[in-house]
């Protein structure tokens, strides 16, 4: 399906300049002048620079301690207690402070774990990263931090139920630790009762740094980890259910105490593909998007290209959120996340390096630690770029495609994923393959070519569709189909990435105009790429199936940076 329409370039004219902001930065040599775009959800924020202020000083933090928090020895621990939280709810909390603390007390870092999980306990010197954070205990304790981790409530030894990262639950856990941490022998203070504090941690680690650092004022600094903007459009984007992630996420929590609304959620949108407004409001909820405006420390963001949980997008959402606060602030993509990385192996500390620095510079004060770039990302081939802020201003030639005619039969079989195979040891991938988009059998394609100079795409590709959708019956779940972007050579998807889209089915023309899920990818002149549109994917709730989509044009607009 090929040809160019004049009316339908009229139609969508502006829609690429309108839908794009445009930016500009530095190559990864660090010359040049590059440009891409972000999503939709950026486009009313205006660029923002990566702040590097070396004597940094967050606001003065009145919070005291009012209570002393009680806490009980574990029986045959050196490192476990059972804290008592807010709400007399028991807290397990593990305590690893540095050995041979200077006169001052030496600042603390706070890991919190993944979801499900307990809180790491592993100190030794050789432990490796993993889904706790990619900094160990045992490397923080060699750089000088005490470390706590805990068991997040409902999770692990600790009571409770589990809120998911709830503001008014688990992050008044975690300042009940904070007040203990205040108290401990070796803890650097900042004036009693407020030690210095830094976060680190991925997933669940990395949500609850947000609502803490909003809630908290004596956190210091935050680095939160493949975390999410809201938890609606994660798991809920376009009011359309992330199925897979969704049983995936309940199922390895199934014996937990879990808060009903997430049980309840997972089957209401199971069988309808609908949430109640009573869960989805449950969920949204749970922010943080609502408390990022409270945040004002130095925030490294943390994302994963391959992460079709939270993908790109939600980090580049907190990131536009947190600019207009003046505070320290970058962000960091990397081959990773909740997805499958099948990409060559990024470079060896690569992300570690990135969170090491920045607790550096910003919580031990160290200004001769390495400034951590505004941006970087790496691509398929494992080739880190960098930027000086994001998003990065300036305009390059963006990629384009153009169809004036289609059809795409509403039928279940042949859509996108499951991916077949994972990197040897990759957990998280084995887990996520069997959930993850992959090139469809049965779609319309749309080929997509990479003329000019390499370039980096970048951003969130933006999809233009006119359209005409007939059922052949009466919907009984939501209409929609779906849109991924393929590599030719390699038959990837681009970052794992599948983008519903609402479908009116009516038999009338619409015109829909949509942002796609963010991408990182280089292509070189010549390369070959193709959009899907899918009826089904194993990533979401199956839609109403039974008829067809018939469409007029399709306008793709792939933003891209000089490489």
């Amino acid at each position: 399906m090929t040809g160019s329409s004049r009316s339908c370039r009229r139609t969508f004219a502006g829609f690429a300049a309108a839908a794009a902001i445009v930016f500009a930065g530095c190559s990864s040599s660090g010359k040049g002048a590059s440009s891409t775009t972000v999503s939709a959800s950026a486009t009313t924020a205006a660029s923002s620079q990566s702040r590097v202020i070396a004597d940094w000083k967050a606001p003065k933090c009145d919070r005291t301690v009012t209570t002393p928090p009680e806490a009980t020895p574990v029986e045959g621990s050196k490192s476990d207690f059972d804290l008592t939280s807010f709400d007399g709810t028991k807290i397990r909390i593990h305590w690893f402070p540095v050995s041979g603390a200077p006169a001052a007390g030496a600042p603390t870092v706070l890991m919190g774990p993944g979801w499900s999980l307990p809180g790491d306990t592993d100190a030794s010197r050789d432990a490796k990263p993993g889904p706790q954070s990619v900094v160990t205990i045992g490397s923080l304790n060699a750089a000088g931090y005490n470390v706590a981790t805990w068991d997040p409530r409902g999770f692990g030894k600790s009571g409770g139920t589990v809120e998911v990262d709830s503001a008014n639950f688990e992050a008044r856990d975690v300042s009940k630790l904070i007040d203990w941490i205040s108290e401990q022998k070796g803890v650097r203070l900042d004036r009693p009762g407020d030690p210095r504090i830094g976060m680190v941690g991925m997933s669940y680690g990395g949500g609850i740094q947000f609502v803490t650092a909003a809630t908290d004022c004596r956190v210091d600094v935050i680095t939160p980890t493949i975390a999410w903007n809201s938890l609606g459009s994660s798991l809920y984007p376009s009011d359309t259910f992330k199925s897979g992630w969704g049983q995936l996420l309940v199922t390895i929590a199934s014996k937990a105490n879990l808060d009903p609304h997430i049980t309840g959620a997972d089957t209401e949108a199971t069988s309808t593909g609908v949430l109640s407004q009573e869960n989805r409001r449950w969920f949204v909820d749970r922010g943080p998007d609502d408390v990022l405006s409270k945040i004002h420390i130095p925030t490294l963001i943390v994302q994963g290209t391959v992460d079709n949980l939270f993908p790109l997008s939600e980090g580049t959402r907190n990131y536009v959120a947190l600019s207009a606060n003046g505070i320290p602030l970058a962000m960091t993509w990397f081959c990773g996340g909740h997805g499958v990385c099948n990409n060559p192996d990024d470079p060896a500390g690569y992300v570690r390096d990135a969170v090491m620095n920045w607790l550096a510079r910003y919580l031990k004060g160290d200004t001769s630690a390495p400034t951590v770039p505004g941006f970087q990302t790496t691509d398929q081939n494992g080739r880190v770029h960098t930027f000086g802020g994001f998003p990065p201003s300036g305009a390059d030639t963006p990629v384009f495609a153009f169809a004036d005619a289609g059809t795409l039969d509403l039928q279940p079989d042949g859509g996108s994923g499951p991916l077949t195979g994972a990197k040897k040891g990759d957990i998280i991938g084995s887990l996520a393959s069997v959930i993850t988009p992959s090139k469809a059998s049965k779609a319309l394609d749309v080929p997509v070519g990479v003329t000019g100079s390499p370039r980096l795409l970048l951003g969130a590709p933006q999809l233009a569709l006119g359209y005409t959708c007939t059922l052949d019956a009466p919907a009984t779940k939501p209409t929609r189909i779906f849109a991924q972007i393929v590599d030719d050579a390699t038959g990837r998807v681009l970052g794992n990435q599948v983008t519903p889209i609402v479908t009116t089915c009516d038999g009338l023309l619409h015109e829909t105009q949509v942002p796609l899920e963010e991408i990182a990818f280089s292509a070189k002149p010549g390369a070959k790429l193709t959009l899907q549109l899918v009826a089904s994917t194993i990533a979401y709730a199956q839609p109403q199936m039974g008829g067809k989509v018939d469409f007029a044009r399709i306008e793709l607009t792939i933003p891209t940076v000089a490489s």
